[in-house]
């Protein structure tokens, strides 16, 4: 019998509406999580609503598109959007190159060589007149912004938070 009020690492638990409906302590509501991605990318709410939110562990938060039972006892359900249990909310690669183009705050365009660099993994020192913290590092593609991934910007350097096994030489 599996206990409700705790993480499970084998099992997802659909993340509560409120902070009013959490049982487990620590864990991310799905308010709070639509708020991050309106808050901090500018991503409207609305663009989740065909979506649920599941964590699985500590702090490794998924997206859904549908609906399903909580508990659930699989390997995956969606993919993995949102690391929570730390001190900044990290989104990850999936997610942004998925949900990236509706972001209209924090997104840092890189031109065709800093795109370049920045897909291969490269830190790059860069000027950005915004928000130090994770970017959505995008590029013009055909006339149309498209998201690369996550960067961590600080002290005038964009940091490639793409995975070792999706970066990219490009040239």
């Amino acid at each position: 019998m599996s206990d409700d009020h705790t993480n499970d690492g084998q099992r997802f638990d659909r993340l509560p509406a409120t902070t009013a409906e959490r049982t487990v302590e620590g864990r991310a509501t799905r308010a709070a999580v639509v708020d991050y991605f309106a808050d901090r990318f500018g991503i409207p709410p609305e663009t989740f609503d065909d979506y649920t939110f599941w964590e699985k562990g500590a702090g490794k938060i998924w997206i859904y598109s549908g609906d399903a039972p909580t508990p659930l006892e699989i390997e995956a359900i969606g993919m993995t959007c949102l690391r929570t249990r730390q001190e900044h909310w990290k989104p990850t690669t999936d997610f942004v190159q998925r949900f990236g183009r509706h972001a209209s705050d924090c997104v840092i365009e890189l031109d065709r060589e800093q795109a370049r660099r920045f897909a291969t993994g490269e830190d790059q020192e860069l000027e950005w007149d915004g928000d130090w913290g994770y970017l959505i590092a995008a590029h013009d593609i055909a006339g149309e912004l498209e998201p690369i991934g996550i960067g961590l910007y600080v002290h005038g350097e964009l940091r490639s938070m793409v995975p070792k096994g999706r970066q990219r030489d490009l040239d």
